[in-house]
Formats: structure tokens, sequence, C-alpha cells
């Protein structure tokens, strides 16, 4: 266990909401999701006690109080350090699970930057897509790497990966000006 996760405390939330309407449990499940806490059980979840979690907490605490429910929050820390070690290291995994997803979701960009070249579908409106896309890899990775407190096996991995999905995106936006500016074989 590395000292950092020796010294980090942990936040526990404890929620609870009506089960009707559900559109409110759904909606405070959704923003601790969003920021990485760890699910303990019916209502019951973690996160390390860092700034990087507060705004999603709070956001999390105000939607549970104006859905008439009850959001209590604790400080933590492992009574022994295979406590502590114990819940970096499922936080870990969760992290690792998303870096999983990421590196799938990059494949995916790969292959559909691929096939659009293989089909020589150089517009500006693909490329206008393509960009976009590229975009939502870059946020989804900023964010990872803000709630990547102790740092998952696959995070470097996934940095090259990006900058892998960045460099194809730019040699297909190459491709595309080369189509726009090339004169019609029968005008030459």
């Amino acid at each position: 266990m590395t000292d950092e996760e020796r010294r980090v405390r942990w936040l526990i939330l404890v929620i609870k909401l009506a089960a009707e309407p559900s559109k409110h449990r759904v909606a405070v499940w959704r923003e601790l999701r969003k920021i990485g806490a760890l699910s303990l059980g019916q209502g019951l979840w973690a996160v390390p006690d860092v700034p990087v979690f507060a705004d999603g907490v709070r956001r999390a605490i105000e939607l549970t109080e104006r859905a008439q429910g009850e959001a209590v929050a604790l400080e933590a820390a492992g009574r022994e350090p295979a406590d502590a070690a114990r819940f970096a290291a499922m936080f870990t995994a969760a992290r690792q699970a998303d870096w999983a997803e990421f590196l799938a979701d990059c494949g995916k960009y790969e292959a559909e930057l691929a096939k659009e070249i293989r089909n020589a579908k150089f517009t500006l409106a693909e490329l206008e897509e393509e960009e976009q896309s590229l975009e939502r890899l870059r946020r989804w990775h900023r964010d990872l790497t803000a709630r990547d407190v102790f740092g998952a096996p696959d995070a470097a991995e996934a940095g090259e990966r990006l900058k892998q999905c960045a460099a194809a995106c730019e040699d297909y936006a190459e491709q595309v000006f080369r189509a726009l500016h090339e004169t019609p074989e029968e005008d030459r």
C-alpha cells in the first residue's frame, strides 16, 4: 500500500430516498456514478475525501434534499492499514474498469476513422463529426484522470491511445482537405 493510499480519508454518503417517484433515485445515482463514487450497498456510497469530488458530492446531496430525502456525509478512515488498502483497491478497480471502457471506445473511434478512409468519405460534415467524437474522448479522459486518485494500471495506456486517436484524426483531416482541394481529372 502506498503512503497516499494510507493517508487518504474517505467520505461516506448515506442516501435515503423514497422509492417513488424513481426519477429522484435515478438522478442521485447518475450524479454519484458520474463522479466515480463507489457503491457500497443500498444508498451507501464512498469517495476519497479530496477536492475533485466535492462538487459532485454537493450536487448529490442537493438532489437528495430537493427530493425530500436524507443525506448524511461521514468522514472515515480504515481502522487497520488493510481496511484502507481494501478501499483503495476497490476504488482503483472501478477506475480500471472505466479505463478499459475508455480504451474500447478509442478502438471504436479508430475503427470508424479507418472505415471513413476506406470508403473515401472525405467531407467536412464527416470531419466535424469525427472531431466532435475526439473532443468527447478528450473530455472523458480529463474526467477519468481527475478522479483516478490512486493511478489505475491502464491510465498511462489510455493517455497514449488518446494521442493516437488525435493523430489519426489529424491524418483524416489532411485527407479531407486534400480531397476537397483536388481538381477533378477532367478539368486538368
